[in-house]
């Protein structure tokens, strides 16, 4: 069973990416700028939905293709995974990839972030026997 983005998730999420960002003299996003996006949550569950049991398969952005040939659903964003990830480990993962930390921490932005906001999703699970500890997560830094 596949199980989506939990307030938990959410709140783990802004709570390890903001402390990041502070921790690199970087002005954190408003608590109330993090929100939830189904069309992200709709791309993790179609990687998630794939039947192969390779878990890396249609793994990727626009284009990827999925084993069983349906066409990708959802929305593109910053993509993390793995057994036992939560918000908080994405978000760590995000700040060490440099090319993630560039696109969604943005540590060059000079300008105010009060209409940043941070676009956040997560799957929990997958088939054929991904456990609900296996997460898929997606988030993209937007104007709001």
């Amino acid at each position: 069973m596949i199980t989506g983005t939990t307030t938990a998730d959410i709140q783990s999420f802004s709570a390890t990416y903001n402390s990041i960002r502070v921790q690199n003299c970087l002005t954190p996003i408003p608590s109330g700028n993090f929100r939830y996006d189904s069309c992200m949550e709709d791309r993790l569950f179609w990687i998630a939905e794939d039947p192969s049991t390779d878990p890396n398969s249609a793994w990727g952005h626009s284009g990827t293709p999925r084993s069983d040939g349906v066409p990708a659903r959802g929305c593109d964003g910053n993509l993390a995974g793995g057994s036992g990830n939560s918000g908080a480990t994405v978000a760590s993962k995000w700040w060490i990839s440099i090319d993630h930390r560039l696109s969604l921490y943005r540590p060059s932005y000079t300008g105010s972030t009060a209409h940043v906001c941070i676009y956040f999703a997560m799957s929990h699970g997958g088939i054929p026997n991904e456990p609900s500890s296996f997460t898929r997560a997606a988030a993209r830094w937007v104007s709001c």
